[in-house]
């Protein structure tokens, strides 16, 4: 037996020789659950201690024995110390021997995988979350915050001392300004003191380009950025120390080399017992990314990329595989229990490129989607295995048991569990060491936060106003979007369309600090209006498109909640009409577009769409352009170019609002107020349907 896995069961009954005789019942038991033995022996006590907890023969103890003869071994050695000592007879020594040796431990061992996804750069806590939409938003706890999630991860492991922590991607890219502004190291920084060990390359990671990318994992200053190796000011060593896991990127090759930009896969050894985990970025990350970012970079399909691994991974003797993969799903519309699988992801990107794997491989822990669900999906031969994915922003964590064969080195069962990385929880300590990284870059940020970007003449709220579902914050953010993707080049677009969960709380107000009055706009405030740090897309859609994807705002319709609408905000000049008593694919009506000047009608007041063929570029964010919040028609999208980011979008938006210039009105009649009208609303109804602008 490995130094690693050796339980020590002799060397912990001497050391207790000399303690207080324990309170021991029962028999004496090998092993657990259905396969247990219980002997006709008293569990009495030996050296302080109870017989059944010196047999060290259950997961709880640490028991992962390298093969079934390593165990019986080491009940021999024990044994044969306690009948020498004259504390057990011949006969009980016999039956305790045949007891092991009839026994299941040794046969297999257990390893945790301990994964999450799309973590963003989330330093702070993302907010409240529940385990599904049946918890009242008010009851919802708080979640995430990085001190938290390595408790979380930290108890996780406890209970079970193989273990290895990984990530499907996205950890970086799109991040709040805690992290962003230091060009990502301190989330870095961050998962180095968490322990992540492997982690999937996504699509943000290519933000910067390929050669941040490596900077991060390898480490050093960052040319020319005067907050980059600020770890003399927050406790991590100068200069930066780079990533202590390892980035993979199976699918990602030098156009120029041929060689995969970063390893395809990580290995872990524990005892005789190899798990390898294959890391895979979505292959249409050039649609979703500048093509600065991905330049010289090809990116291939994800099933036949792992397919084409399994053999070399065999020569090796490795036979528990994992997936970890930067590409998602959607459990079914309503949906979302966080260790649901509604639907079974069906059609999805997720569930096709499972569908396509070899049987070898064992589970697959997923991302890109920002959703919950544990599913157990189909590969190629049918055999349903674990398909995972734990939300985003660090609020939930995914724990991954794989039972190995410590003979054949075979995955005998694979079972998953999502949990709440719940900030209430009394059986977690936050890092202490954690908490002191983020607390440093806070401080360091504050100036930037509070620097002023442009002025309003009054709130401007994140919630309806009328039961029409217009949105002031969502409008503004629609016009800023717009505003970075209309020219010649950077888009072409003619409108934008936001997503109303995207907006967040509490919206702009004109006196956010107490004692001020002035209508300023912080770069604080903006980036809590949009945290997420989405980039910019923009496709071509056809008319018939857009009057699909308003039909899927609705409450049951076109696949989007059974429970939720969802109304989307669109940018000025685009303006449309719904009647919520209509069927589904019914609703939207009068749908018109201004593009200089020049009015279009693209839905008459009968829901008739003229010319259906003809297209425009509109512009969304990735999530929504990836089918989020239940919106699948951008999936249809075709010649995709990604943008900025939102944040920098809504930034350069508001400068023009900034002193000398007057403010943002929100109430200007040239920014075509309302945008959306409600026809045949109900007697007496004052609200917009879904209203509660909240994600769960």
């Amino acid at each position: 037996m490995t130094e690693m896995m050796k339980p020590l069961a002799l060397a912990v009954a001497l050391a207790c020789a000399g303690q207080a005789a324990a309170e021991c019942t029962g028999a004496v038991t090998i092993g657990e659950g259905v396969e247990q033995i219980v002997t006709l022996i008293d569990n009495r006590a030996v050296g302080g201690r109870c017989m059944n907890a010196l047999i060290v023969d259950t997961v709880a103890e640490g028991a992962n024995y390298e093969s079934h003869r390593d165990f019986v071994r080491e009940v021999r050695e024990l044994t044969g110390k306690w009948r020498n000592r004259g504390l057990i007879s011949r006969g009980e020594r016999r039956e305790l021997l045949s007891a092991a040796e009839n026994s299941s431990v040794g046969h297999t061992v257990t390893v945790r995988l301990i994964g999450f996804n799309d973590f963003h750069g989330t330093l702070l806590s993302p907010g409240t979350f529940g385990v599904n939409l049946n918890v009242p938003p008010a009851q919802r706890p708080a979640v995430g915050g990085a001190e938290f999630i390595a408790g979380h991860v930290d108890k996780l492991k406890a209970q079970n001392p193989l273990n290895m922590v990984v990530g499907a991607g996205d950890f970086i890219g799109a991040s709040p300004l805690i992290s962003a502004l230091f060009s990502e190291e301190p989330t870095v920084e961050v998962m180095n003191r968490i322990g992540l060990e492997f982690n999937a390359v996504g699509n943000h990671e290519f933000d910067k380009g390929a050669a941040e990318l490596l900077r991060l994992q390898k480490g050093g200053c960052k040319a020319g950025d005067p907050n980059s190796c600020q770890g003399a000011a927050v406790g991590t060593p100068v200069p930066f120390e780079g990533a202590k896991f390892k980035w993979l990127s199976a699918n990602v090759v030098s156009t120029a080399t041929g060689k995969t930009l970063l390893p395809a896969y990580g290995i872990k050894r524990f005892g005789g017992v190899k798990v390898a985990v294959i890391g895979m970025t979505l292959k249409d990350t050039p649609t979703i990314v500048t093509p600065s970012g991905v330049a010289g970079l090809q990116f291939k399909d994800e099933a036949d990329t792992v397919n084409a691994l399994i053999p070399a991974l065999r020569r090796q003797g490795v036979k528990a595989i994992v997936v970890l993969v930067h590409q998602g799903g959607f459990q079914s519309a309503g949906i979302s229990d966080i260790n649901g699988c509604d639907g079974n992801l069906a059609g999805s990107a997720i569930q096709q490129i499972v569908s396509r794997l070899d049987d070898k491989v064992d589970a697959v822990i997923s991302g890109h989607t920002h959703a919950a669900y544990n599913c157990k999906l189909p590969n190629a031969s049918g055999r349903m295995i674990p398909v995972t994915s734990a939300s985003a922003f660090g609020r939930v964590l995914t724990a991954l048991d794989l039972v190995i064969d410590t003979k054949s080195r075979d995955v005998r069962t694979a079972s998953a569990n999502n949990v709440l990385v719940d900030r209430t929880d009394a059986g977690v300590t936050p890092n202490a060491a954690v908490k002191a990284i983020v607390d440093g870059y806070g401080g360091l940020v504050s100036p930037i936060a509070n620097q002023v970007i442009g002025s309003i003449t009054r709130d401007i709220p994140n919630t309806a106003i009328d039961n029409a579902c217009n949105m002031p914050a969502g409008d503004l953010i629609a016009d800023a979007q717009f505003g970075a993707t209309t020219a010649a080049g950077f888009g072409d677009a003619v409108l934008a369309l936001m997503n109303r969960g995207g907006v967040r709380n509490p919206g702009l107000t004109f006196a956010a600090r107490v004692g001020e009055g002035d209508g300023n706009v912080t770069y604080g405030e903006a980036f809590t209006l949009q945290p997420f740090g989405n980039s910019l897309v923009t496709m071509t859609l056809t008319r018939q498109d857009i009057k699909n994807v308003l039909e899927e705002q609705f409450a049951g319709c076109r696949g989007q909640s059974a429970t939720t609408t969802r109304i989307m905000l669109p940018s000025a000049g685009f303006s449309y009409a719904w009647d919520g008593g209509k069927p589904c694919d019914q609703r939207i009506s009068n749908v018109k577009l201004t593009v200089n000047g020049l009015t279009s009608t693209l839905v008459d007041a009968a829901g008739v769409v003229i010319d259906p063929l003809q297209t425009l570029r509109v512009t969304v964010n990735n999530f929504m352009a990836t089918g989020g919040d239940g919106f699948s028609t951008f999936l249809n999208g075709t010649n995709l170019l990604g943008g900025a980011q939102d944040i920098d979008a809504l930034v350069a938006y508001m400068s023009a609002y900034a002193a000398p210039n007057a403010p943002y009105d929100p109430d200007n009649p040239a920014l075509s107020k309302p945008r959306i009208t409600r026809i045949n609303a109900p007697a007496g109804s004052t609200t917009c349907p879904g209203g509660a602008n909240v994600n769960p």
